[in-house]
């Protein structure tokens, strides 16, 4: 079975602990994130959510899983799927390194199960959200990801 990996890597000008917190921290990444929190303690073993605002003004988790490494502030792993379909899994991983005045920031994503329609979704998606978060780091904000949606 074919398990593709989609790999991305943006080099951002920030400090590995900047973007760590942008990644982690709720009030940074609905900034960049299309107004979406990620929230967690960020230990290994904790629970996360990619919380959205919903139809009744609330939030709701429209992704999350478990972290399955955390090393602040270069690297993080966590297990990724729909609260709707928790067995619909896959794995995305932040790699973060210092490089001079900038980071290199390389998101792994892969671990799609067989006939999964995560991959897609995702393809389409991080895109948009590496380029806002890198956006939001260098200017101080981030772009319309979900412009012609």
């Amino acid at each position: 079975m074919n398990k593709p990996e989609q790999v991305y890597t943006t080099y951002i000008k920030t400090t590995p602990e900047k973007l760590w917190a942008a990644i982690t921290n709720p009030e940074f990444t609905r900034q960049y994130w299309g107004g979406g929190a990620n929230v967690s303690d960020w230990k290994k073993g904790s629970k996360w959510e990619h919380r959205n605002d919903g139809d009744t003004g609330g939030e709701k988790c429209c992704t999350g899983g478990q972290v399955l490494e955390s090393t602040p502030p270069t690297r993080l792993v966590l297990s990724w799927a729909k609260p709707e379909d928790p067995e619909d899994d896959s794995r995305v991983s932040f790699e973060i390194e210092a490089i001079e005045d900038m980071v290199c920031l390389k998101v792994v994503h892969g671990n799609f199960k067989e006939g999964s329609d995560l991959a897609s979704k995702v393809a389409w998606g991080w895109p948009r959200v590496l380029s806002s978060l890198k956006s939001f780091l260098e200017t101080g904000k981030g772009i319309n990801v979900w412009a012609g949606h």
